[in-house]
């Protein structure tokens, strides 16, 4: 295929879209295996519950479209930390194949939850029902076409992953989760309260997925009960990539995933239909020749 450099940019501009969203989604892998060493499998099912908030937010309760949206990120945020103490937190001393088993249990128990509560029936999530239509309007820059939803979701991705660089780092809770990150039992002598530091790691990831579901059903304006599946193991993929238990990796992981899976399409669009074998394919490379990921460092064994 011939590539003009506006067909490129324009490619550009979606793979940088995509990338952020999954970089956003695998934040939270990261910062959960960071402290626990425990991949929480239900992650994109928090991705899929935080965008049925926003939309029966709106369509249910008449919140205007931005505080649904910031009741539904709350409301992932609490739900990840609802499932981090009724699940996790009495498996914390467990064989690590234990919470293995509880997260992918809690994941089918969210999606069969969500096909009871909210039915199977796939919902639009697009104007006028959900959010102004301002956001599908097209802007002009030079000779490609942007919408103005992809400059919305871009800067509320950058503004989030802003913040929890600012709160893991200069916070107190962010210094005591880099120490747990460490060593979770000298943490606890010297008077840290491990469990709610952990459960707070569960609400923020939850609620960066949650801010992610929305912002992905906003591009893709299909709500069903299966919807954080793909999108969740793509992200865990970029969590790898990058090197899960980094933020700074995943975020990496993230960019560089959209990037290579839109380039893909773009040079090869024959081979569109298997973008996602691709995926697999380079975390089946990284486990083989670099399994601490891009950034990640090779982390010990928490007993």
């Amino acid at each position: 295929m011939r590539m003009t450099l506006p067909i490129f940019l324009q490619n550009l501009a979606n793979g940088i879209l995509l990338g952020g969203l999954y970089a956003l989604i695998a934040i939270g892998y990261s910062m959960v295996y960071g402290i626990l060493r425990l991949i929480n499998f239900a992650h994109g099912d928090i991705f899929m519950m935080g965008t049925y908030f926003a939309f029966y937010g709106i369509t249910l309760f008449f919140l205007p479209w931005w505080l649904a949206f910031v009741f539904a990120i709350i409301g992932a945020g609490i739900l990840g930390f609802l499932i981090d103490r009724i699940a996790y937190k009495p498996l914390r001393n467990a064989p690590r194949i234990s919470a293995l088993i509880t997260a992918i249990g809690m994941s089918i128990f969210l999606e069969s939850l969500a096909v009871v509560i909210f039915g199977g029936i796939p919902k639009s999530f697009a104007p006028p029902r959900i959010y102004p239509k301002f956001f599908s309007k097209m802007l002009q820059i030079g000779s490609i076409r942007v919408q103005i939803l992809t400059f919305f979701i871009l800067g509320i991705t950058a503004l989030l992953i802003t913040f929890l660089i600012w709160f893991v780092y200069k916070t107190k809770i962010g210094m005591a989760m880099r120490a747990i990150s460490t060593d979770i039992a000298t943490t606890a002598l010297m008077g840290v309260n491990v469990d709610f530091v952990i459960g707070i790691t569960f609400a923020i990831g939850s609620a960066l997925a949650g801010a992610g579901g929305i912002l992905w059903a906003m591009k893709y304006p299909n709500v069903n009960p299966y919807m954080g599946f793909m999108p969740g193991l793509k992200a865990f993929i970029a969590a790898v990539i990058g090197g899960i238990g980094s933020i700074q990796g995943a975020m990496l992981g993230g960019f560089l995933l959209g990037m290579i899976e839109i380039m893909l399409v773009a040079f090869f669009p024959r081979f569109a239909g298997y973008r996602d074998i691709f995926a697999f394919i380079i975390l089946i490379l990284i486990l083989m020749y670099k399994p601490s990921g891009i950034l990640g460092a090779k982390l010990e064994e928490k007993v």
